[in-house]
């Protein structure tokens, strides 16, 4: 049997929470690639450059808050600035070491941030992402 697996975007400034995500995330046996990117700027690039994957399921980001450059909130409104079709292929899964009341505030008015998550990430959190992923089908519009 044919399992469709998604693919994962880890977007984080520290190169160690990258390296353990990605670890974490292949280690669950269920995923088709991770690619990871060190500020926002890179990661919109490449969602720009391919803002559809062939598998037909959505694209599960997992989004670190706080980071130079462009942070989370700043990718979050240029994101949501891509057409509609773009934004329908991915999934947002905002993570941060702290829980400042002001960011949480902000998460909760973007429309295309599933969920905000403390961290570490565990396997237990990357597989409950895959989950929701595969109970939400891509929207064609």
């Amino acid at each position: 049997m044919n399992v469709k697996k998604p693919h994962f975007i880890v977007i984080d400034d520290s190169k160690l929470d990258c390296f353990v995500a990605e670890r974490l995330i292949q280690n669950t046996g269920r995923c088709a690639s991770v690619t990871t990117f060190y500020n926002g700027i890179e990661a919109l690039e490449y969602i720009d450059n391919n803002p559809f994957l062939d598998n037909g399921l959505k694209t599960i980001i997992v989004l670190d808050i706080q980071m130079p450059l462009m942070d989370g909130h700043q990718f979050i409104e240029a994101f949501e600035k891509l057409p509609i079709k773009v934004q329908n292929n991915y999934i947002i899964y905002m993570i941060s070491s702290s829980t400042n009341e002001n960011d949480l505030n902000r998460i909760s008015n973007y429309h295309s941030v599933t969920a905000f998550f403390n961290k570490p990430v565990t396997t237990t959190l990357l597989l409950s992402f895959i989950i929701d992923v595969l109970e939400k089908p891509i929207k064609i519009d």
